[in-house]
């Protein structure tokens, strides 16, 4: 379970949010939306610390991570796995050692064990044959699918989605959206992604946070995000061009 407590956050003197409290379950998926800027994506920094707030707390198994150590919040980080809005994938290897990369840099596995998990993981993403390929010579959507793989290569209880479907037409976010599916039941991985594809929001998540105004302003089910009374979470659902 991850617990986040009345977190507050600024750069400087410009307030992203101040106040922010919510509970990620355990095997929960959670959408975090809002308009660009409102600060999506710092709060996701803070559930692996890579972003330390002005005040608050984020509790996983009922700790502080911002109180750990150095050497115990490397053990907490490796809980979680992150798929960026790019990919984020090495260009100077092949798509294997890609995957590969954190078992490497962060077990003493064999090269017969990494073997076996990395081409574990690219069939899980339906890449099983790819792993030869140079990253340039991927799709974005490949590319999508490879960052996942490595996300997940490590085992993690937590996968982070910084807007996973962006610039993908709409078969391949569909692609993606059953493999962010795919990942959360029969891994049993708590699931959280920022996304403004409302499509994909409502594809993938159980629970939404929407950001707006500084603050957490709403936070509910998705069952209650499509009835629920609220005027500018109901323009940014309009806005983005998908009708509940």
């Amino acid at each position: 379970m991850i617990e986040i407590r009345n977190l507050t956050k600024r750069f400087g003197d410009h307030l992203i949010w101040e106040d922010v409290s919510l509970t990620i379950a355990d095997g929960e998926s959670l959408a975090i939306i809002g308009k660009s800027g409102s600060g999506k994506s710092v709060l996701l920094k803070h559930l692996n610390a890579l972003l330390n707030p002005d005040a608050g707390s984020v509790l996983i198994g009922g700790q502080n991570i911002f109180e750990l150590n150095y050497v115990d919040m490397r053990l907490v980080r490796q809980k979680f796995g992150v798929l960026f809005q790019g990919g984020a994938l090495f260009d100077s290897i092949n798509t294997y050692e890609n995957v590969a990369f954190p078992l490497r840099y962060f077990t003493r596995m064999t090269e017969q064990e990494i073997e076996h998990r990395v081409l574990e993981c690219l069939e899980l993403v339906n890449l099983k044959d790819m792993g030869h390929k140079a990253t340039s010579e991927l799709s974005g959507g490949m590319r999508k699918r490879v960052g996942l793989a490595r996300a997940i290569v490590m085992q993690p209880a937590y996968l982070l989605y910084d807007e996973p479907t962006s610039g993908l037409d709409p078969v391949t976010s569909e692609e993606i959206n059953e493999l962010i599916i795919r990942m959360n039941r029969e891994l049993s991985i708590t699931t959280v992604v920022i996304s403004h594809d409302m499509h994909s929001v409502l594809r993938v998540a159980e629970r939404a946070a929407f950001i707006d105004e500084k603050k957490l302003s709403w936070y509910g089910t998705i069952e209650e995000l499509r009835v629920a009374d609220h005027p500018r979470m109901r323009e940014f659902i309009k806005a983005s061009e998908y009708v509940i």
